[in-house]
């Protein structure tokens, strides 16, 4: 499912022979086909203990790899399929991944540590942005492999600015997501010329996030860029995030998911109390605004929205950790927080 921008075409075609395009189509379609060893494998629902399986420690695999692209192309969505759960929260709005958010998933001898970063933003340049973008340049300079997602066919200035912060000392491999709603495929042909002159990509992947045969190929491909040494985690850890960060991404996704594009994505969800007495974790949460009118869209006609935020955030974390919350939503104002360097930070965003 990969195949090498410098691959040369099958024996007897050449550039002049045919329709370049059809060329290219034929590069589409090797692409598409199993070029990864073990591609088809199934993937275990469990880690796999090294000892029981046989695994000789020495040949354990480990190491980075980021997942970076402009906001909204299917990052976050990427990373929990990867990892098998959700560790990143996901919405339609841009920007809803605001930190640098690790993901860990151990296949046999092999530990992959996923980054996914906040989408670069070029928009404002307020505190708030200003952090996010250093969020995403300290990730992709100290990984062993780059994941660039773009959507399939598509390519545009905001994707140019992100290829162009990458380093050059990182292979970096094209992911064309969403390639499952490219209709007219042989028109990607085109578009893949111009990506391969644009950046000497290791890989180029097209695939869908949310097709499991498809991770399972990425897997088989990303392995081989994973340096020979000892994991770095567990093997059945999923994140390296605490359940306090959890808790708050998942106040903070369903807060976006529930107000549209109505509430401007500067608002925020701060931890206050986080205790745990058994199977029952007490959670206390802020949900912070910039204006008092954001603050009555959060909390809504007699408090319905703010009600169904703190439902609906209460329900997905009970299922992620399997044990009972109960969970205390209340929202404030803070008047140009995002443009505070010492609030943003204070908010838990470096």
């Amino acid at each position: 499912m990969s195949i090498k921008p410098s691959s040369p075409l099958p024996p007897g075609d050449s550039p002049g022979a045919s329709d370049p395009n059809t060329d290219l189509d034929r590069m589409l379609a090797q692409a598409l086909r199993k070029s990864a060893p073990g591609a088809d494998a199934e993937l275990p629902d469990a880690p796999l203990d090294a000892v029981e399986a046989g695994l000789d420690p020495a040949q354990h695999r480990c190491g980075y790899v980021a997942i970076v692209g402009k906001p909204n192309v299917g990052k976050s969505t990427l990373l929990n399929a990867l990892v098998g759960q959700k560790v990143s929260i996901t919405s339609r709005k841009a920007q809803t991944t605001r930190h640098r958010i690790t993901g860990i998933r151990t296949i046999g001898a092999s530990q992959f540590v996923f980054v996914d970063t906040p989408g670069f933003q070029t928009r404002h340049g307020n505190a708030l942005n200003r952090a996010l973008n250093k969020t995403v340049l300290g990730a992709v300079n100290d990984v062993d492999l780059i994941l660039f997602v773009v959507e399939a066919g598509n390519f545009n200035l905001a994707d140019a600015k992100v290829l162009d912060l990458l380093p050059s000392k990182v292979p970096v491999m094209l992911v064309a997501n969403k390639f499952d709603l490219v209709h007219r495929r042989g028109e990607l042909a085109p578009w893949l010329r111009s990506m391969q002159e644009r950046h000497a990509f290791a890989e180029y992947v097209p695939m869908s996030a949310k097709a499991s045969k498809d991770i399972q190929r990425l897997f088989a491909i990303c392995e081989k860029y994973l340096p020979q040494q000892p994991w770095m985690h567990d093997p059945d850890d999923l994140t390296d995030r605490s359940e306090r960060f959890m808790a708050s991404e998942m106040v903070r996704e369903k807060l976006f998911r529930l107000t549209g594009d109505e509430l401007p994505y500067t608002s925020t969800v701060i931890i206050d109390k986080f205790e745990e007495e058994g199977r029952l974790k007490r959670i206390a949460a802020t949900i912070v605004v910039e204006r008092e009118g954001h603050k009555g869209m959060v909390i809504g006609d007699k408090g319905e929205k703010l009600k169904r935020i703190g439902t609906e955030a209460r329900q997905e974390l009970e299922k992620l950790w399997d044990c009972k919350v109960f969970l205390e939503l209340w929202v404030k104002v803070r008047s140009g927080w995002a443009d505070d360097d010492a609030r943003v930070r204070s908010f838990g965003y470096e």
